[in-house]
């Protein structure tokens, strides 16, 4: 029997380990669970190139549990150790035999999938455990070694009888980590961080039903068996090239990712890059709502098929971490406990690759088939005008595929309006005036006037629309967006003669008198126009740049970036003076009769734009009622 002292840089290093290292404890299943694959995996190697003359075989990792001694196992079929190589790697904290057999091996074990980098590992085991062992026999024709330690710097190592190849970990769970011994929690943590590692892991058994005899009756029982429960899937699709995968594939590793989501995916986007750095992934375009906010956190990060975190920020550009689905790089800088993302040169080029592919399979679906990606539009504008504001390359990209609907179910690029509004929207000087909607309903009666005068009006609804038109106004020459109820269209839009007015100049001033009497000035603007006698005699607006400032603080980015505080609610009150009823006002005798016809005109204006509640919107119906009788 040998002993001696664990070669650390710090006179007791476990305290530390158990308190700080990690971030979770939890994460002393996932680190031995990586230690056991990477064992197979160079036993694998080894045996490829000869070097190994054993049988590779198809070896597994087992969990077992010992609830009765308070003991977790966990056993793996792989490369095993000396006594020697257990003296090297485990008393050496900090050393990754992964790393030196990947120097080692460099050229031939390139794509071997050993996870290597993190020595540390093995370790956690004490988070969670009083004292460890390690039986471990090597494929070398050598005895096997049985390593010891209670969580202190000393270790016992001595021969052991083991004549089978690999390495077992026993765990002696501490008193106050007696959840690990539950087999529920166990399952968890295998599902959740070794879902998708490259050697089969087996966990208890399970239940098979077997075909019926020949003979059996309908309501006999089907026969079952006991089989070794496999938790895992070694080879998901993305580690897989797309020309192997169809469309069925990608749609079944989907609901192995999200068995509670049951719409199925758009479509997705295949990531698969060795230079300048090794990614792989699958993506998926969900449908998505009009809530940002809900969506985030669904992307998985892995390292060689190791799940590292759901929180993707800095690899993924921010725009698409709505998006769903799987990235795997071993180029990924994470610390020692593999919870944080370190800066690193590598994140920035991974995260301009996505960007970049993404918006290459999106031009390719806009070319390929425009009716289908029209379709899908609504479900995925969300993605594409949050990157058109918030990644500069994107927005490049994003402008020979970006969709502009009309409140008709027409579709334009931005190039295509242009053409379609060069010769009939135009203003006094001369800029393109695109009109929009965010609304339908509440804006119908504008979107009417507008649509009666010939004018395309397109449909912009989602939440950070405002942030979009501005960037648009401020990335493309010569053309201005109005909402449709910002000013009357007449307003707006160049005609090619002027309207004349039905009422004099001294009627009109002595009109906007009586009109000052009842509307109360600190609230409202008041133009009096000739308009075509069709349209509607009271229109209430709101300054474009007043109500998109005031969208935009509600949104982020209005109050910080412009500094305006809270914005007044200030309107517009236009009134028609070729209307008949405005001619009828300003006709009317009778004081108190031309009061309730301004104040009622007034109301209905209110009315069409949601701004008539409470206290006014009683008054209204009660003398709605009384004009009526």
């Amino acid at each position: 029997m040998t002993t001696g002292n664990i070669n650390v840089s710090v006179e007791n290093i476990f305290p530390l380990i158990k308190k700080f290292l990690y971030s979770d404890h939890e994460i002393f299943l996932r680190e031995l669970i990586s230690n056991a694959t990477d064992a197979t995996l160079k036993l694998k190697h080894l045996s490829s190139i000869g070097e190994a003359k054993v049988e590779y075989g198809d070896p597994k990792i087992e969990v077992k549990i010992n609830k009765e001694k308070k003991q977790l196992h966990i056993i793996d079929q792989g490369i095993g150790m000396t006594a020697e190589e257990v003296e090297k790697y485990i008393n050496e904290v900090a050393f990754s035999g992964a790393e030196e057999f990947l120097e080692k091996y460099k050229d031939s074990a390139k794509d071997s999938g050993i996870i290597g980098h993190f020595g540390l590992g093995f370790y956690s085991a004490f988070m969670v455990a009083d004292k460890v062992e390690i039986i471990t026999k090597s494929y070398k024709d050598e005895p096997a070694a049985h390593w010891t330690c209670d969580g202190s710097p000393t270790y016992a190592i001595e021969a052991h009888d083991k004549t089978e190849r690999g390495t077992e970990i026993i765990l002696h769970i501490s008193d106050e980590d007696t959840e690990f011994l539950e087999e529920s929690r166990i399952r968890e943590l295998l599902v959740k961080y070794n879902k998708f590692m490259p050697v089969s892991i087996k966990f208890g058994t399970k239940t098979e039903t077997l075909p019926k005899p020949e003979g059996a009756k309908e309501e006999d029982p089907a026969p079952t068996q006991e089989v070794e429960n496999i938790i895992n899937n070694p080879n998901p699709a993305w580690t897989k090239q797309p020309a192997d995968l169809k469309d069925e594939d990608y749609k079944s590793f989907y609901r192995e990712l999200y068995p509670m989501q049951f719409e199925e995916p758009l479509f997705n986007i295949h990531l698969n890059v060795d230079y300048p750095f090794n990614l792989t992934g699958i993506l998926y375009f969900p449908k998505l709502g009009q809530d940002m906010s809900i969506q985030k956190d669904k992307i998985q990060l892995y390292q060689n098929q190791v799940y590292v975190t759901d929180n993707v920020e800095g690899i993924v550009p921010e725009f698409l971490t709505m998006l769903r689905g799987v990235i795997d790089s071993p180029d990924i800088p994470l610390n020692v406990s593999r919870s944080y993302l370190q800066a690193d040169g590598n994140v920035k080029k991974i995260s301009s690759y996505i960007t970049r592919k993404v918006g290459d399979k999106l031009n390719t679906m806009f070319k390929n088939n425009r009716e289908d990606f029209e379709q899908k539009w609504n479900d995925i504008k969300m993605v594409i005008e949050y990157g058109m504001l918030s990644e500069e390359k994107f927005f490049e990209k994003a402008d020979k595929f970006a969709l502009y609907p009309t409140v008709d179910d027409a579709f334009f690029t931005f190039e295509e309006l242009q053409e379609k509004i060069k010769d009939s929207q135009t203003d006094k000087d001369d800029k393109l005036v695109v009109l929009y909607a965010s609304n339908k309903d509440e804006q119908h009666a504008y979107i009417t006037a507008a649509k009666d005068k010939g004018y395309e009006v397109l449909l912009l609804d989602s939440p950070i629309v405002s942030h979009l038109i501005q960037k648009l106004e401020t990335s493309k020459e010569n053309i201005t967006f109005v909402r449709v109820d910002a000013d009357h269209v007449d307003n707006l839009i160049k005609k090619d003669e002027e309207t004349i007015s039905k009422l004099s100049d001294e009627e009109k001033e002595s009109l906007k008198t009586d009109l000052e009497k009842v509307i109360p000035t600190e609230k409202y603007t008041m133009q009096l126009e000739a308009m075509d006698s069709n349209a509607s005699p009271f229109m209430i607006t709101q300054p474009e740049f007043m109500r998109r400032m005031k969208e935009m603080q509600q949104t982020g980015g209005g109050g910080g970036m412009f500094g305006m505080g809270n914005m007044p609610e200030m309107y517009n009150l236009i009134v028609n003076t070729n209307h008949e009823l405005v001619g009828q006002i300003a006709n009317t005798k009778t004081a108190k009769k031309k009061e309730r016809l301004i104040k009622q005109s007034l109301d209905l204006a209110k009315l069409s734009q949601n701004l008539l509640t409470g206290e006014e919107l009683t008054d209204f119906i009660k003398r709605s009622f009384e004009m009526i009788k």
